[in-house]
């Protein structure tokens, strides 16, 4: 009995159909890390807070040149939380209104 193996030919082929479907699918994404341990501020809403501006139904005070990131995403975790965007320059304004309200952050990264 032989066992049929695949060609390199088939091999070679369906490698590239695999790289081009990924590059079709794959979308650039930033991310920041946002630390509420040593914050003053009430830590607990400001998740929320980003939600909603996410979804642009409030502003940022002092925040007058930051626009709402329709793609901005966020996920609570114990003494942190995690947002996302593939919008890096709109991510970077909200690390530097973050930093300014005194939280500290990872960067965007």
């Amino acid at each position: 009995m032989t066992e049929d193996k695949p060609s390199a030919r088939r091999v070679v082929m369906a490698r590239r159909l695999a790289a081009t479907w990924l590059e079709d699918r794959v979308n650039p994404e930033y991310r920041m890390e946002v630390l509420t341990v040593g914050a003053s501020r009430d830590r607990r809403a400001l998740p929320s807070l980003l939600r909603s501006y996410r979804d642009d139904k409030i502003r940022l005070a002092g925040g007058d040149t930051l626009l709402p990131l329709p793609d901005l995403g966020v996920r609570e975790g114990f003494d942190q939380f995690v947002v996302w965007s593939k919008d890096r320059a709109g991510l970077v304004k909200l690390g530097k209104w973050l930093e300014s309200k005194g939280y500290e952050t990872s960067g965007v990264w």
